[in-house]
C-alpha cells in the first residue's frame, strides 16, 4: 500500500507544478511569457531626446525592422511633419530601432505585414477593439490612438499591462 501511495505522489507532484505554472499571471514580471509580450523599454538617450521631444518615444519592439527603416528613411515627411536629423543621429537611432525591433529574437510582436503606424497592427486593433471611440479618439484627454501614454502610464517603459490601464475621464479598464 505504501508503494502505491508513493507512486501516486510522484504523479501528483508534476500535475501540481503544471497547475501552478498555468495559474501564473500573464502580468508576472519574471515570466518568460511576460517578457515576450511586453517590448523592451526605451533605453536610448538620443532616441528619447530626438523623437521623444515631439511624441512619446515608442518602444522599438512595437514595430518590425522594415517599418522602422521606412519611418527613419522618410523623416522629411514624418506623418506630415519635417523631422529630419543629421546623418550621424539618424543612423544611430535607426540602428537602435532595428536592434530592438519586433523582428528581433526577443519579441513575438512582429506583424505579418509591415505597417508604419502601431495602431494599424492587427495585435493593436485586437487589444483595442472593444474600447469605444468616445473613450479614445473622441476623448479630449486622449485625442489619438497614437497617444499611448494617455491610458498606459508606463508605455515608455514598455508596459501595456491591462491592470495598469487608466482611461482619462473613465478610469481603470477591464476586459
Amino acid at each position: 500500500m505504501k508503494i502505491a501511495q508513493s507512486k501516486m505522489y510522484f504523479l501528483l507532484i508534476p500535475l501540481f507544478l503544471v497547475g501552478m505554472s498555468a495559474a501564473r499571471s500573464d502580468d508576472d514580471h519574471d515570466s518568460e511569457r511576460s517578457s515576450a509580450r511586453h517590448p523592451t523599454p526605451v533605453n536610448s538617450a538620443l532616441y528619447k531626446e530626438e523623437c521623444g521631444s515631439c511624441h512619446m518615444a515608442y518602444p522599438p519592439g512595437l514595430l518590425p525592422t522594415g517599418s522602422w527603416q521606412k519611418i527613419m528613411g522618410t523623416l522629411s515627411n514624418h506623418f506630415g511633419e519635417n523631422a529630419e536629423l543629421g546623418s550621424a543621429k539618424q543612423n544611430e537611432i535607426t540602428q537602435y530601432l532595428q536592434r530592438n525591433s519586433a523582428a528581433s529574437a526577443r519579441s513575438r510582436r512582429a506583424p505579418a505585414s509591415q505597417v508604419l503606424r502601431i495602431s494599424q497592427q492587427a495585435s493593436f486593433q485586437h487589444h483595442h477593439r472593444e474600447i469605444p471611440a468616445r473613450l479614445t479618439t473622441a476623448n479630449p484627454a486622449v485625442k489619438s490612438l497614437s497617444n499611448c501614454a494617455a491610458c498606459h502610464p508606463r508605455a515608455e517603459q514598455g508596459s501595456f499591462r491591462e491592470r495598469e490601464i487608466s482611461i482619462p475621464g473613465y478610469g481603470r479598464w477591464e476586459d
